[in-house]
């Protein structure tokens, strides 16, 4: 049984969520998403309560009860009161711009590196913090994962982009051979 599957999801106030056959749409003062339900899974919404259950007892249900349970969670979440990721820049020299809709990058490269924000993203930057907000959290994950890859941390020096609450653990770099 999905411990996950088994939660029941609270609505907040301002929050409008409509299930239909085989979606659920929600919409709120961030905007508004939708999200599909596999044929397996029952979806119920009682006052302000949505429950998920499994419509037969077989293995593909289970496989997408709680799939869909936290992506109805994640949709309701979003419209609510939207997802951010903040970034660190560490490094001498290390800048970030955000600039109308692309963040501008200037990370050691011989050239600052551009990147577009894909809609409903938006750049902030403060200092050294590069905040990817959103209201769709898958998104806005993996616009911060590609703005990290640009520089990932240097495992020697610890320079480059990491998540805020990432820990880095530094190697020690080598030895001297001959005493």
């Amino acid at each position: 049984m999905s411990r996950v599957g088994k939660k029941t999801i609270q609505i907040p106030s301002g929050v409008e969520v409509v299930i239909e056959s085989k979606r659920v749409k929600a919409k709120g003062p961030k905007g508004e998403l939708e999200t599909f339900i596999p044929e397996e899974i029952n979806v119920q919404k009682e006052d302000s309560q949505i429950s998920v259950s499994e419509k037969r007892k077989n293995k593909k249900s289970k496989a997408f009860w709680g799939t869909t349970r936290s992506l109805i969670f994640n949709i309701i979440e979003g419209v609510s009161s939207g997802y951010t990721r903040e970034l660190q820049i560490k490094g001498v020299g290390y800048r970030a711009e955000a600039q109308e809709e692309k963040l501008l990058l200037k990370v050691g490269f011989s050239h600052p590196v551009e990147i577009k924000a894909p809609e409903g993203v938006s750049f902030e930057v403060k200092k050294d913090i590069i905040v990817v907000s959103g209201i769709r959290k898958d998104l806005v994950g993996r616009v911060a994962a590609e703005i990290r890859k640009v520089r990932p941390p240097d495992p020697y020096k610890g320079k480059g982009i990491r998540y805020k609450d990432e820990k880095v653990i530094l190697k020690e770099g080598k030895k001297g051979a001959g005493k």
